[in-house]
């Protein structure tokens, strides 16, 4: 029987890495590049196959690349999740080597956690993509403070920051799409841009965030992205289904573009959001139907490399 390899698990901070082999080992190392080289060195040493690390806003991206270019798989999993077990074992006390033992046996716990290896390519396209989701954001709430009467130098900077921001995200648009276009992204990026509703910034983000389209089940990518009810049932009581969880900003950009397919561009989405209306599901329930859909089609076209097909997908279930 092959031995399996060891979890880490690690901490992340702005400045440290707190990392925890069970029973075996555990330190800290700098967040940076040489921290980071020191400690592939010694999880190498300790054999260790698997990294489980917390979301932390984006301080986790450069251990993550060096385990992974070391052939360390690493599994980037949901805070939440790991203090609920925390949680569960009766765990009050919190510290960076507590959270990183904690987060070890989550790991050891989960181990069949899905994880995908980003490719460079989409590692670059998703740093774009999240760059230009905070200028955007930064926009409307430039944009949308000046709907209020305020001084007049005020509303002279913030014009001027109105036009340096619009011309930071067109840049940004450019620098995704030239992104796209110029590596191997381009091919399932063609097929994703087939569907009406569909713009550069949905094609970018199911690209970026949604690395598993087409690797896996419909309802496993209904689930990543927080598209999939769950009972809340007990007894005789049939409360009602909701969704929970999933990658909330993937959702978030394409519910809007999905709320246009279903009401106006896309016949296979409207039919479909007709149809759940006609029978007495609100708005938003029918809309969160027509993404599940969405996602449920794009998961065959991605693996079987086909591209829009309004015929085909009328009868989709």
């Amino acid at each position: 029987m092959a031995q399996v390899k060891r979890i880490v698990g690690i901490d992340v901070s702005k400045h440290r890495l707190d990392w925890c082999v069970r029973g075996v080992a555990h330190a800290s190392a700098a967040n940076d590049k040489g921290g980071c080289a020191g400690l592939v060195r010694e999880l190498g040493r300790l054999d260790v196959g698997m990294a489980v690390m917390e979301a932390s806003g984006g301080y986790e991206r450069l251990a993550a690349e060096a385990l992974r270019a070391a052939g360390i798989a690493v599994s980037v999993v949901d805070p939440k999740r790991v203090r609920n077990l925390a949680r569960a074992k009766g765990r009050r006390a919190k510290n960076d080597p507590i959270d990183a033992d904690m987060i070890a046996l989550f790991g050891e716990l989960f181990p069949d956690q899905a994880t995908v290896v980003r490719d460079p390519d989409r590692a670059v396209l998703a740093q774009l993509l999240a760059e230009r989701q905070d200028f955007a954001a930064l926009y409307t709430q430039a944009s949308n403070r000046g709907e209020h009467a305020g001084s007049r130098i005020a509303a002279k900077h913030r014009t001027a920051l109105l036009k340096q921001l619009t011309q930071a995200i067109k840049a940004l648009d450019q620098a995704i799409a030239r992104q796209i276009a110029t590596t191997p992204l381009a091919e399932p990026a063609r097929l994703i841009d087939s569907v009406p509703c569909l713009g550069l910034m949905s094609v970018a983000a199911l690209l970026a965030w949604l690395p598993e389209l087409g690797t896996l089940d419909r309802r496993q990518i209904a689930a990543l992205v927080g598209v999939a009810p769950f009972d809340d049932d007990s007894g005789e009581r049939h409360g009602q289904r909701h969704i929970a969880g999933g990658r909330k900003q993937l959702r978030n950009l394409l519910y809007m573009a999905v709320m246009g397919g279903a009401t106006r561009s896309n016949p296979v989405l409207k039919a479909c959001y007709d149809r759940l209306r006609a029978n007495g599901k609100e708005a938003k329930v029918a809309i969160i139907a027509c993404m599940r859909k969405l996602l449920h089609i794009l998961n065959t076209m991605i693996a079987r490399g086909e591209a829009w097909d309004p015929a085909r997908h009328l009868v989709t279930p």
